[in-house]
Parts: structure tokens; sequence; C-alpha cells
């Protein structure tokens, strides 16, 4: 009989399975027009909506919607995510679909990057929206739910700055026919972790490659903090050991992580991490992954996080509003300081936290990496300080642009002046050039995880274990070689599933659930996810960039009961990318008579 893993298929009551959703045409779109509750719809004008091939079905059915609520819709679709960014950057849209996942399990992030002025990923300006982000940040979780509720309220109810569709299930299919299903997780934020993943027959594990896939080839970098999207989330999580670990339910851990414990200090600014001796960094020779013998150093964690948190350590950093709220970084170099510090909670010391479960309790800590011997308890343990009080910062310190590179390393390639450097002459730490075939190829890469990816093409990467991660624990790679198959299309990825080309598929459509299910070889897994799809306005030089009453109106144009029945009803409900974690009982509901509202008072405001 098949083997059917489902970690969740329980929805809420008050989520609804609706009959399959019929797209229209634009033609019938236009005909059925009116408005239900006065019988007629103003004419209003056109708007550009910017997708990629992937968001198909999501912008045939805003388009019907936006018709019937009459606005002319222009459909800009662009074959993949690169052509889909190049349209975006030229400005070329009013409304835009896009998406974003809250990798780190904490509400602060799932905002803060996009939505703050001088965000990473934020065209906005709003300081009453900065204030409020800023607000819930400092705030436990028993506090901040009615500051994020005021945070949507201007952000969405006052402002439409974002038109929110829904949220996702996160889902996974694999063919258990060749692993493992034991050893395969599925975790509600952090990438899917490669370590644990084994083959039902244990001798292929070190003769067979694990093929896996994802949409996007074209990779930002291997450089953890100069990338944050679906080209290397994956990879560099899997290539780059973090202070701490998110558990499948977003819990912050040391498990699997560079850090045997980690603790809390009174006062919530402090944060004590030791660390463990049994790793070191990864490199690439004849194509080969090799130990370099250079252990994983607190030096190594001290020098990555203050250049995570510097906007200018590199020339596009793109992850730095992440870790804006770390103050310092240091190593401690006194014992004292462990002993005489009380933990938050006030519950011990920070001595005997880092201590709990230690082979060997620690007997001084140490700044020279050359004298640490965990063995003999000699540890080295990071401090890192917040600007204020801030436990959400354990969350980012999980997330992949944390990731621990070595110093050394990253020092000798990065030799190129940051506020002169030309892309078409410097080559940083992380390129994709140095790992791709051809001239280009001369892999720099220092792995301090569990891989390190040894080659790529247009078509695929390789990836081999890192032989000095962990060796002898749990957390040490199970799998030898791991290869990611670039695969754009969604239906191709799930056909190359079934014909058994790949072993795993990330990201299934929720339509496809059934396809899986009817195919003895394959199990699914699947859970709700933190990923929002939602969709964003220009904020320059377009008539909704200055009008709120005009994107207002085409925000309650939305129905995403309608998005939801296109999916078999498996899309819950979403008011801001926050939804997923916090229940600020916000709802979105279309109401064709605010949209006659607000296009008038748009109208009216531009007489």
């Amino acid at each position: 009989m098949k083997k059917r893993l489902l970690s969740f298929l329980t929805l809420t009551t008050s989520v609804i399975l609706l009959a399959a959703c019929n797209v229209q045409t634009e033609e019938q779109a236009n005909n059925d027009n009116s408005d239900v509750s006065t019988g007629e719809t103003t004419e209003k004008m056109t708007i550009e909506l910017l997708g990629s091939s992937s968001n198909e079905t999501d912008m045939n059915i805003v388009r019907d919607q936006l018709i019937k609520n009459g606005f002319d819709v222009t459909l800009n679709t662009q074959p993949d995510y690169a052509s889909f960014q190049t349209q975006k950057e030229a400005g070329n849209y009013d409304l835009a679909i896009s998406s974003w996942t809250t990798v780190t399990g904490n509400p602060d992030y799932a905002v803060r990057s996009l939505f703050t002025t001088d965000g990473d990923n934020s065209d906005l300006s709003n300081s009453e929206v900065d204030a409020l982000i800023n607000e819930a940040a400092l705030q436990t979780s028993d506090e901040y739910t009615e500051t994020y509720k005021e945070l949507e309220d201007v952000l969405v109810t006052e402002n439409a700055y974002i038109v929110p569709l829904y949220t996702s299930l996160k889902a996974q299919a694999f063919n258990q026919d060749l692993l493992n299903p034991d050893s395969i997780r599925l975790a509600k934020s952090r990438a899917f972790p490669w370590e644990t993943v084994q083959f039902n027959e244990t001798a292929s594990n070190d003769t067979e490659p694990l093929i896996l896939t994802q949409q996007i080839g074209d990779l930002t970098s291997l450089d953890p903090i100069k990338g944050n999207d679906g080209s290397i989330n994956q990879l560099n999580t899997n290539m780059y050991v973090r202070l701490v670990n998110l558990t499948d339910d977003d819990q912050v851990v040391s498990d699997g992580s560079l850090s045997y414990n980690h603790a809390i200090a009174e006062g919530n600014s402090d944060y004590y991490f030791i660390l463990r001796d049994d790793i070191n960094f990864a490199a690439v020779e004849d194509d080969q992954a090799v130990d370099t013998g250079k252990m994983v150093s607190g030096q190594d964690a001290v020098f990555s996080l203050n250049r995570a948190k510097d906007p200018n350590s590199v020339p596009d950093h793109r992850t730095y509003s992440l870790h804006e709220h770390i103050d310092s970084v240091s190593l401690v170099t006194d014992l004292a300081e462990l002993e005489n510090t009380s933990l938050s909670d006030g519950n011990g010391t920070v001595k005997e936290a880092l201590e709990a479960n230690l082979e060997s309790p620690i007997a001084n800590v140490v700044e020279d990496a050359a004298q640490v011997d965990n063995a003999s308890g000699q540890y080295q343990v990071v401090k890192v300080t917040t600007t204020e009080p801030f436990p959400q910062v354990l969350n980012y310190l999980a997330h992949q642009s944390a990731g621990i590179v070595s110093q050394e390393q990253v020092e000798s390639i990065n030799t190129y002046d940051v506020e002169n450097f030309d892309i078409s002459t410097d080559i940083p730490y992380g390129d994709q050039r140095v790992v791709t075939e051809g001239e280009t190829y001369d892999n720099h890469l220092y792995a301090s995880g569990p891989y390190i990816m040894t080659q790529k093409n247009d078509y695929e990467a390789t990836f081999q274990k890192n032989p000095a991660y962990m060796a002898g624990t749990e957390h040490a790679a199970q799998i030898a070689n791991v290869t990611v198959r670039f695969i754009g299309d969604a239906d191709s990825a799930l056909s190359a599933l079934r014909s058994g080309e790949i072993h795993l598929l990330a990201g299934l459509d929720e339509t496809k659930y059934d396809v899986v299910e009817g195919e003895d070889s394959l199990s699914l897994q699947s859970m709700p996810s933190n990923g929002v799809a939602y969709m964003l306005f220009n904020a320059n030089g377009r008539e909704v960039s200055d009008s709120a009453d005009l994107r207002k109106s085409i925000l309650y144009s939305i129905n995403q009961d309608e998005l939801s029945t296109a999916y078999d009803g498996l899309k819950l409900k979403a008011y801001s990318t926050v939804s997923p974690l916090v229940d600020t009982g916000n709802e979105l509901v279309a109401d064709p008579a605010k949209v006659e509202e607000f296009y008038q008072t748009y109208l009216d405001s531009i007489k």
C-alpha cells in the first residue's frame, strides 16, 4: 500500500473547500462588469499588471476581477524571474505580482526588509510604518499583536501600499521508493535541509547523488549576505553553518549549528554562543570537496556578523537590514563574565546555560583559535549585543545571510574598493562565475556548512559533502553528492519527479496534490507556510503611485475566495506578509461599492 506523508491537511473551519475556479477570458470579463450592488460600474483607467509565467493563474484571475470592476487591464507577462525583475526595475507596471516567505519564523522579518524606508526590498517611505515596525520589534509575542494590527491598518487599510492575495501551504513530494521517508524534513520557514536525507538503500548514500530542483538557475551570489531570494536561499543555507538554527516549527535551537548552546542574558540585549570545534571549512580541489584543515572559529563568526550588519561591507549588500539590530560582536575572554551574568529568565547564570549537556565542562574561554580544545574544556564564546532589547535577533541569526564565512578566504578574494567596484573587472567572493563551467571557472568557495558547490552550468549545480563537518555526529551529511537541477517550469519539474529524473520536488502547487497522490512511488508532505502572495504598487511615476484612493479602489476589487477556489480551496486568507505569523483579525473583503467610492474620490482629487 502506498505510504502517504501528510504533515498538514486539516485546515481551520473558516476555510471552505470550493469548486474549481472558471477563469474567464478578457472579453468575457468585459461583458460581465456590472456592480452587484448598484448594477453599474464606472469605466476606469488602464492598469498594467506585471508578473511572470509562473504567476499566470493569479494574473488571469486578478485581471478578470479588475475588469469586472470597470478597470481595463494590460498584462505584462515575463517568461522568467530575471525578465520580471528587469521590467520591475524599469518601472513598467502599475501592479506587480510578488511573494514573500518569512524564512526566519519571526514577524519582524515579514515586514522590515519590505516596508521600512530604505529597506533592502522596499520602495516605501512612511514614517508611521517605520515607527510601528520598530515598536513591534521590541515587544514580546504576547505584546506585539495589536502593534502589527496597527501596522496592517496603515499599510493596507489606510494606504493600500500592497494588495494581499493569499497565504500558501508549503508542500513537497519525494520518491519514497528511493528516499527514506523518515529522513525527509519539511520545515515551515527554513530552506530544505539536505544533510539528514538518506536513500532507502544506505549503500547508495556514497555512490548515488541526491537529485533536487529549483526554478532559478541564475544565482544572485554564493556570498550569503549578498542574496535573499529563491536562487540561493536553499543553496547558501546548506553551504554555510550559522550560530543557531530553526526547528521545523520555527523554534530557535543550537542543534546542528556552530554552537553547542546559546543563552540570553538579563535585559535581552546580550546573547552568548559557545562554539563547537568539529567543523572545518571545505574547499574544492580538482572538482572534489576537501578539508582545508582550518577550523570554523569565533574569529570567523565575528567577522561574518560584522560584515552582515554593515551595509557598506560589500557592493549590492541585500541583507544588512536583517541584522541592523546588532550593535557589536565579540569574543568573550573572561570566564567570570559568564559566571556573573544572569539569564533573562532569572534561572541561573549564562555559564550554567552554555555548559548544559556538554561532554566537558567549561574550564576556560579562549580568544586564540589555536588554543581551542573542547575535549579539555577550552572553548570560544561569541557575544552578540543588540542596539536595544531584541529577542527576535536570534531568528535573524538562523537566516542564511548569517552564514559563517572564512575571514581569511573572503579577505583574500575581496581586494577591490567597495565604492569603485566594477562588476566587469572585479570578481567578488561568491560570484557565480567562479563556479560556472568554462573559462571563468576558478572555484574559490570555502564552505562552513554540510555541503559545498563544486560547479554549475545552465542546467544544474553539483555539490559534495564537507568531509570535516561534524564528522561522526548525527548532524554530518548522510549523502555524499547532491545535484540541483534548474527547471523553471513547475509542470516540467513535476514530470521530472514522476519520471525519476529528480528525487524530491519542493514548492508543489496545491492543484498538483492529486497527481502526487495518484503515484504509488511518491509521497506528499504539506503544512501551512509563511509564504504570502501579494501585489505591489509601483511607488514612482504612475497614477497609482500618488493616490491612496486609486489604490484602495483596486484593493477592494480583489476577491480572495475566488483565488483560493482556483487552487482547490487550499489557499488561506492573508492581509499582509505578517498574516501567517500573527493573527491580527484583519481580513480583506471584496466590496464593489468601495471600489466605486474610492475611484470617485480619486477622480474628484484630479479635477
